[in-house]
C-alpha cells in the first residue's frame, strides 16, 4: 500500500510540537490533546507513520497544525525571516563588494568535486546512528574515515544490527561506485544553474517557484521541500509556502541549495547570502534560512582564493542574527573546534549540546560542519571525514564541507584521486539535460554564469 511521506497532517503534527518548543511557543497544552486522541508520536527517522491514521485523526491533525501555527514565540524577535529584520541585527553584515573576483573554473570543478565526493562519503551511513558509524567504520580500520565506507570485512553481525542505508548502499559503498549517484545534494544545484541562467542573479522567490514546477519531480523532494512544492501546486504563494502546515521549515534543505549562490558572488558575503534569502524562504524560516545564508557567505568568501577556512567561517557569521540559535551554535562549536583534543570529543560534546534535536536540522548540522572545517584547518580530507563522521545529516554534511575544502585548494588534481577517481567525471540526475553531465563541463557552466553576471552592470 503507497504510503506518502513528509504531507499527511497526522506525521506532521508531531514534528510541528516539536518545532513549536524549539522556536519558543508553548505547544503543551495541544500536544496533550493530541496524545489524549491517540495521537502517534513524530516519526524519528522516517518520514511517516507506520499505519495509516483514521479520519477522525487526520482532521484533528489539521487542525491542531493551524493552531500551532498561531501561537505567539518568544524568539520572534531574534529570528526574524524577513532580510530587513535580519539585516538590522547584524551589526557586522559585509559591505557590497564592487568587484568581484571570479574564480577559476579549476577551482569551480574542485568545488564541483568535492561537493559530490563529500556526498557520496555520507550516503551510506545516513540516518544511522553515531555509535554505528563508529562501528562499522572501526571493524574495517576506517577511522576516522580515510576512504568510502565499505561493507567488506564488516562482522554480519554488525550489519544485521546496524544495516546501510537502504536506498544509498547500492551505489555508495565503495565497492559499488560508478560515478556519482543521483543526491538531492546535487540535484539542488543543478537546479540553481538553470535559475541563474534563465533570470540572472536577481531572481525572485517566485521565480525559484516556477522552475521547481516545470524542472524538479515532486518525487524528488524531501521535507520542507516536499511540503513547499505541495503548498504551490495547493495554491499557497511563497513565502507562506515555507511556513504553512511545514514543520521543517529549519531544517537543512535550504543549505544544500547555497553553494551556486556562494560561487557566483565570489568576494561579495552580502550578496551571496542576500540570493541564498531568495531562494531559501520558499521553503524556510529563520534558523533554516540563516544557515543556508551562512554557507552562502562562507563560500563567497573561499570563492576568492585569497582567505583560509576559518576567516572565511567568521564572515558567514556575520549575516546571521548574532541572538539566534544558529549564531549561538556555531560559535560554541568553533570554539570546540579550535581544541587540538581529539574530534570524537568534540563530536560527543555537540550531541550533547543538541540531544533532543532531529538528526535534519540545520541549528545542529551547520554546527558540525563549522567544527570539522575548522578542526581540519580546511584539509579536504579532514573536513569530509570529520563532517561525516559527526553523525546527522550525513551526505548533506560531507557535501556542504566537501565544497567549501575542496574550493579552497583551488584545483581538483588537489583532490586524493581515492575520491575522486571512483566519481568518473559524471553524475547522475533527474535534472532534465544534466544526467550523465561531467564536473568539467559544471564548472565551466558555473563559470560562465558567474562572469556573464559580473558584466551587468
Amino acid at each position: 500500500m503507497l504510503r506518502l511521506t513528509w504531507v499527511q497532517p497526522e506525521d506532521l503534527l508531531g514534528h510541528e510540537l516539536r518545532q513549536a518548543a524549539e522556536d519558543g511557543r508553548e505547544p503543551w497544552a495541544i500536544a496533550a490533546r493530541w496524545r489524549a486522541a491517540g495521537g502517534p508520536e513524530a516519526p524519528d527517522r522516517a518520514g511517516a507513520s507506520p499505519e495509516r491514521a483514521t479520519r477522525y485523526l487526520r482532521q484533528l491533525a489539521e487542525d491542531l497544525l493551524d493552531e500551532l501555527a498561531d501561537l505567539p514565540g518568544r524568539l520572534a524577535d531574534d529570528e526574524p525571516t524577513d532580510l530587513e529584520g535580519i539585516r538590522e541585527r547584524c551589526a557586522d553584515w559585509p559591505r557590497r563588494a564592487p568587484v568581484r573576483p571570479a574564480p577559476t573554473q579549476s577551482a569551480l570543478e574542485a568545488a564541483w568535486v568535492g561537493r559530490a565526493a563529500g556526498c557520496l562519503l555520507g550516503k551510506p551511513v545516513e540516518k544511522l546512528p553515531l555509535d554505528a558509524i563508529r562501528a562499522l567504520a572501526r571493524a574495517v580500520g576506517n577511522w576516522p574515515p580515510n576512504s568510502y565506507f565499505t561493507a567488506r570485512g564488516v562482522p554480519g553481525a554488525l550489519l544485521a544490527a546496524h544495516p546501510w542505508n537502504r536506498r544509498s548502499a547500492a551505489t555508495s559503498l565503495a565497492e559499488n561506485i560508478d560515478g556519482m549517484p543521483e543526491d538531492d545534494d546535487l540535484n539542488y544545484p543543478l537546479l540553481n544553474l538553470l535559475l541563474l541562467g534563465r533570470h540572472g542573479r536577481n531572481f525572485t522567490t517566485d521565480d525559484v517557484a516556477g522552475l521547481w514546477l516545470d524542472e524538479l519531480p515532486a518525487g524528488r523532494t524531501f521535507t520542507a521541500e516536499r511540503v513547499a512544492y505541495r503548498n504551490l501546486l495547493s495554491g499557497i504563494e511563497p513565502p507562506h509556502t515555507a511556513r504553512h502546515r511545514n514543520p521543517f521549515r529549519e531544517w537543512i534543505g535550504a543549505v544544500i541549495r547555497a553553494d551556486v549562490h556562494g560561487w557566483t558572488n565570489p568576494g561579495d558575503p552580502a550578496a551571496a547570502a542576500e540570493q541564498a534569502h531568495r531562494d531559501a524562504t520558499l521553503t524556510h524560516t529563520a534558523n533554516g534560512v540563516y544557515a543556508a545564508m551562512f554557507t552562502a557567505a562562507t563560500i563567497a568568501t573561499a570563492a576568492t582564493g585569497a582567505h583560509d577556512v576559518h576567516s572565511c567561517l567568521r564572515t558567514g557569521l556575520t549575516v546571521v542574527p548574532p541572538r539566534s540559535r544558529l549564531a549561538k551554535a556555531v560559535t560554541h562549536a568553533l570554539q570546540l573546534a579550535e581544541s587540538p583534543a581529539d574530534f570524537d570529543t568534540v563530536v560527543d560534546e555537540l550531541h550533547t549540546t543538541h540531544k533532543g534535536t532531529h538528526w535534519v536540522h540545520a541549528v545542529p548540522n551547520t554546527a558540525l560542519v563549522a567544527a570539522a572545517l575548522t578542526h581540519a584547518n580546511g584539509d579536504f580530507t579532514g573536513s569530509i571525514a570529520r563532517a561525516v563522521s559527526g553523525g546527522w545529516d550525513t551526505d548533506s554534511n560531507g557535501a556542504t564541507a566537501g565544497g567549501i575544502a575542496a574550493l579552497l585548494t583551488g584545483d581538483p588534481a588537489a583532490l586524493p584521486a581515492r575520491w575522486t577517481a571512483p566519481l568518473r567525471n559524471r553524475l547522475a540526475t533527474s535534472v532534465a539535460g544534466f544526467d550523465g553531465t561531467g564536473f568539467d563541463t559544471l564548472a565551466h557552466l558555473t563559470w560562465s554564469l558567474t562572469h556573464r553576471e559580473a558584466s551587468r552592470p
